[in-house]
Parts: C-alpha cells; sequence; structure tokens
C-alpha cells in the first residue's frame, strides 16, 4: 500500500480551499493540508518590501509540517517569491506554471482576464519569463475587471461572480479565446460555460495532472 502524499496548500484567501479541493477529488494519492494567509495580499497594496521574506517563512513553516510538496496558488506569493533565495528540500508548485503553458500553446488570439490589478504585473512578469524559457510566443491581452476583487474579500461571492460573467459574456462577441488567471474566477468562469457554447480556459483545468507528475 503506497502512503499517501501530503500536498500543502497555502492560500491568500479562504476561499480557494474548495477549489483545490474539486481538483483534487479524484486524486487518491494526494492529501491536501491549507495554509492560508490573508494578511499578505492586504500588504501588496501598500508596496512589497519586507513581504518576499514573509512568504519564505511561511513555506518554511510549511515545510516543518511534514509536507511532501507544497502548491503556491496565488500568483503574487509566486511573484513576491521569485525575490528570495529558497533552500527547501521539498518541490514547489507554482498553480500558474501549467496555465502558463496551456497560453502559450494556443495559437489563436487570447484575452486574459483579471479581478485584481496588483496580481497583473508579477503574473504577466512571470508568464513573459516562462514563454522565453520554452521558447515559444503568445499571442495575449490583458484586461481588468474593475472595481471588482473586494467583492470577493468582502466575502459577496455571487457578486463577485456576476462581475465575472457579465464581462465573459460581452467578450464573448470578439471571437478570441477566454482566460481567467486568478483561481477566485474559475467558479464564474464555469458558470459561463454552462450559459454558453464557449470553453474558458482556467488555471485548474491541468493542474492535478501536472502536481502529480511532480511529486511522483
Amino acid at each position: 500500500m503506497h502512503l499517501r502524499k501530503k500536498l500543502g496548500c497555502l492560500h491568500a484567501h479562504h476561499s480557494n480551499i474548495e477549489y483545490i479541493e474539486q481538483a483534487f477529488q479524484n486524486i487518491e494519492k494526494v492529501e491536501l493540508v491549507h495554509f492560508v494567509d490573508p494578511g499578505l495580499i492586504q500588504q501588496v497594496s501598500k508596496g512589497t518590501e519586507g513581504l518576499a521574506f514573509k512568504v519564505k517563512e511561511q513555506l518554511e513553516w510549511m515545510e516543518s509540517c511534514n509536507m511532501d510538496a507544497i502548491l503556491i496558488t496565488c500568483t503574487n506569493y509566486i511573484a513576491l517569491l521569485e525575490e528570495e533565495q529558497l533552500e527547501l528540500s521539498i518541490p514547489i508548485i507554482k498553480i500558474d506554471e501549467p496555465f502558463f503553458d496551456t497560453i502559450c500553446e494556443e495559437k489563436r488570439p487570447q484575452t486574459i482576464l483579471f479581478t485584481n490589478p496588483e496580481t497583473v504585473e508579477g503574473t504577466m512578469n512571470r508568464l513573459q519569463q516562462y514563454a522565453l524559457l520554452h521558447e515559444k510566443s503568445i499571442n495575449a491581452e490583458v484586461k481588468v475587471i474593475d472595481n471588482t476583487f473586494e467583492l470577493i474579500m468582502q466575502g459577496k461571492k455571487e457578486a463577485y461572480n456576476n462581475a465575472i460573467r457579465q464581462t465573459l459574456h460581452h467578450l464573448a462577441e470578439e471571437q478570441r479565446q477566454i482566460l481567467v488567471a486568478q483561481l477566485s474566477m474559475v467558479e464564474a468562469a464555469r458558470q459561463f460555460e454552462k450559459e454558453s457554447t464557449l470553453t474558458i480556459t482556467h488555471p485548474l483545468k491541468s493542474l492535478a495532472k501536472f502536481v502529480v507528475k511532480s511529486i511522483e
């Protein structure tokens, strides 16, 4: 009998937990352990000085809790991590890497949607680095759904999802592949898919397979 691998998941908001649970619901070999630190995302808007060290401390703490690997689900955390030298003995898996691979493989024009403007620069910088490293090209533009992210931070999930769905319906007329970049946007994307004939790319679609491969 094989022991299940413990995957520590670092989230910026508790609402992300259910999405990761859904993505791994049929993966018996992985046990999820969730760590949530919403304070860090609040600090990013004030500047990033000293925050990279805070993320490093959090990851070291998670490693000490006997995790076999760590999954970082917040793109802000991932961007901050680039600033610190980590010396962990377990794999660090970044949620955006399988998502980036999907973006780079798509040849049609794409629109990448965000609700949190503080996340855009770090995510797009990492996407450019990923594409350069893998000698890929990117055919994508960015759009931020303004005045929306504060809804999810206030617990107004239905209003948040409705705002995203309205934008998706509007963009559907432009004949571009649409992607949502943040985990908190996945539920709205799934709702929209049920209402239309379009497919929305999001970070969970290829995540579980990527994680299992990384920790085997």
